[in-house]
């Protein structure tokens, strides 16, 4: 057998042995630095919930007279006003451990319920806002899709039609509006967000110069 070849063999078994090592530690660490976490976070007592940032739904300014005879939009429009009566909180990026180590973990129930809320609003937000801008309501579909954006929501669909709505319109501004608003937000969404956002200013910027 090849004196070289052997030699490469054994020192790469060794690299994969010592890597294969190295991951079981840190994983090992990690479960352990996880179960402190959450047995101290188990431990926090109940705090109150009282000044926590909850969405107040503006339904006085949604079209709600706009396509009310359409299967789908009015299905929308039942859903945002059952909401307006509920309590309604953006925990995206939140872990359940970080909730309880923030508000204690009496709370991890209702606070999972605010967030389900807060999902359901602009998943029904973008639902309702797609259907009208296939109608051609597009000016309406954008007061649904900004408010969605006041609320930092990480849907991306949300921000790429208006990316292109505000483009279209040579509104810069707008785009980097949102872009503030982006850089903010607690998801694994935020950097494809970013990079749509800036693309489209960049298009507006380009027909400019």
């Amino acid at each position: 057998m090849n004196i070289g070849f052997l030699a490469s063999f054994i020192t790469f078994c060794l690299i994969v042995t010592h890597n294969i090592k190295k991951q079981a530690r840190n994983g090992r660490k990690q479960e352990k630095s996880f179960w402190a976490r959450e047995s101290e976070a188990n431990s926090v007592r109940r705090k109150p919930l009282d000044g926590l940032p909850y969405i107040k739904i503006p339904l006085e300014s949604f079209p709600t007279h706009l396509l009310n005879e359409d299967a789908t939009v009015l299905e929308c429009i039942e859903v945002i006003e059952s909401l307006t009566s509920e309590k309604i909180l953006n925990l995206t990026g939140w872990s359940n451990t970080d909730l309880k180590l923030e508000y204690g973990a009496a709370n991890i129930t209702a606070l999972s319920e605010y967030d389900q809320n807060y999902t359901l609003l602009v998943r029904t937000l973008q639902k309702w806002a797609d259907a009208l801008a296939a109608a051609g309501h597009m000016d309406e579909a954008v007061i649904l899709m900004e408010f969605a954006v006041s609320t930092n929501t990480d849907i991306s669909r949300t921000y790429y039609l208006l990316a292109e709505y505000w483009a279209a319109r040579g509104r810069g501004d707008k785009i980097e509006q949102m872009m503030r608003t982006a850089q903010g937000l607690r998801s694994s969404n935020k950097d494809a967000i970013l990079r749509h956002l800036k693309k489209s200013l960049d298009s507006i910027v380009g027909v400019l110069y």
